[in-house]
């Protein structure tokens, strides 16, 4: 497609990477960049410490939304991811460089069908009901435009940059929810992410850093956090020390420095603080009582209310 800038794209790939520059990317990451993006394949190619570099800034799911601001010639795009909000980069989202490739035009609205939800950790949308595989990998929390009525166990549904409807087996879709969910509901959600390895800026689950498991556990509830850590501090509310429930969040911070770091409480009042966290220094998701170094750290608690 000819992207303008200007004008809003949509992700046309399972998962897309989002770059600091194009200049920031490595020979290994290649899988991540291609038309027909292999997450999970490039991921298991990164040793623990390119997984940690600062070239991702942040990672996008089929279908969301952009807005263009630069198209560069040799093939990359300058965008804001405004799904994703990062007030304290840019007030409409998530600035970055995504491959001209990797994007697409916006689907015309058609009759409405319910929307759905990706609901598994993962799935695969096929070209008919249990026939080839036009896109694998698709994500948790990926959200997808219904096409028709259940067939045979196979749901129709609507991807930008295909002509006809892709097919996703039922049991791994759910109805869009509406309402605001329970944070044990997210809680539950983020728990199934347990063992997915860390990745800097990662928001799948192939991998995945703190800010990223809470942005996306509750976007499958249709709840739109910030990116950052920072930033979902500012925008949700704090409660007292030894309040906490589970499906609070725990924020970290220095002395004197930014919130650089969030988990998910999984206690309830009056026991040993535990919380589940992408952890940076054992470099996947787990669930744990705080150590000495995270207690030391810990600066408040905060609800997401709705």
């Amino acid at each position: 497609m000819a992207l303008r800038p200007g004008h809003e794209a949509v992700v046309r790939v399972a998962v897309a990477t989002l770059w600091s520059r194009p200049e920031a990317v490595r020979p290994v990451d290649a899988p991540a960049l291609a038309r027909r993006t292999d997450i999970p394949g490039w991921v298991s190619g990164l040793t623990a410490e390119q997984r940690v570099g600062d070239c991702v800034l942040s990672q996008l799911l089929l279908g969301e939304r952009v807005l263009v601001e630069e198209v560069r010639p040799d093939g990359w795009a300058r965008l804001i991811a405004v799904e994703q909000p990062a007030a304290r980069l840019d007030p409409r989202g998530y600035p970055g460089w995504l491959p001209v490739d990797q994007l697409t035009e916006p689907a015309d609205a058609v009759a409405p069908h319910p929307a759905l939800v990706v609901a598994a950790t993962t799935t695969t949308l096929h070209a008919t009901p249990g026939g080839p595989v036009v896109l694998p990998g698709v994500v948790l929390g990926t959200r997808l435009a219904g096409a028709g009525p259940v067939r045979a166990g196979w749901r129709p549904v609507r991807v930008a940059g295909h002509d006809g409807p892709l097919w996703v087996a039922d049991a791994e879709v759910t109805v869009a929810p509406t309402g605001s969910p329970r944070p044990t509901e997210v809680l539950a959600v983020a728990s199934r992410l347990r063992d997915v390895v860390y990745l800097w800026g990662g928001v799948s689950a192939y991998g995945i850093d703190c800010s990223g498991l809470v942005h996306l556990a509750w976007r499958r509830f249709g709840v739109r956090l910030p990116r950052d850590a920072g930033d979902q501090a500012a925008a949700t509310s704090p409660v007292p020390l030894g309040d906490e429930r589970p499906g609070d969040l725990y924020f970290f911070a220095r002395p004197g420095r930014p919130v650089h770091h969030i988990g998910i409480v999984t206690t309830r009042p009056g026991g040993d603080r535990r919380m589940l966290h992408a952890c940076y220094t054992q470099r996947r998701v787990l669930e744990e009582a705080l150590p000495a170094e995270r207690a030391a750290t810990l600066v408040g608690v905060h609800r997401v209310l709705r």
